[in-house]
């Protein structure tokens, strides 16, 4: 138990300077960047989260249920109905939730809404425990020295090299990666799904 309370405190700490870093894309990208409450554009399919991610929404659907017990069972409520609808469709082991292959997802889930996403107000109702992908999407984001990552709606105009000059480095440090592995001698590894991480114990 210790060693996951360790993990979590050095999660933190990532968080902190992942924020930076897209506070510093946010800066750089100025208007050509339109995310904002209320669209919901990447909440919307599924999407492959870590085992550290997985951690971060349990805990934080635990902290919403003591603050606000109502929203806290909404979130279990869609989650447990994304599960179900998708248990014939979903590459996963059925005990754990881990992902098979992301690749694999299904078409049909295409147009299903992420169950943290509270259909009434366009927001995430687990933002601050959110996954990293959703930290890290919108602004230009560098992956590797040639790709570029940026929501579509985005820099609508912009030319490549006005994107690029955009695009900040995500986690230089590798620090996720460490923790995934500080994770897996805990026993948690393996790829999954929001639903699934919100379902598991």
């Amino acid at each position: 138990m210790r060693g996951l309370v360790q993990i979590q405190d050095a999660d933190r700490q990532l968080l902190d300077t992942i924020a930076a870093t897209m506070e510093e894309a946010a800066r750089r990208s100025g208007e050509w960047l339109v995310c904002r409450p209320g669209c919901t554009e990447c909440c919307i399919g599924p999407f492959a989260i870590t085992q550290l991610d997985a951690l971060r929404l349990r805990t934080g659907l635990a902290a919403l249920a003591q603050k606000d017990p109502r929203r806290a069972a909404a979130v279990r409520e869609r989650a447990d109905a994304y599960v179900a609808a998708i248990a014939p469709l979903y590459p996963r082991d059925p005990a754990s939730g881990e992902l098979f292959d992301e690749d694999k997802l299904p078409p049909e889930m295409d147009e299903m809404p992420c169950p943290a996403l509270d259909p009434d107000t366009g927001c995430c109702d687990l933002y601050d425990a959110r996954p990293m992908t959703c930290r890290t999407f919108g602004p230009a984001t560098r992956v590797g020295e040639q790709t570029l990552v940026a929501c579509e709606l985005c820099y609508v105009g912009a030319t490549d090299q006005e994107m690029a000059r955009c695009a900040v480095e995500v986690d230089v440090e590798g620090t996720e990666n460490r923790l995934l592995d500080a994770l897996e001698a805990e026993g948690e590894r393996g790829m999954t799904i929001v639903a699934c991480a919100l379902t598991s114990p």
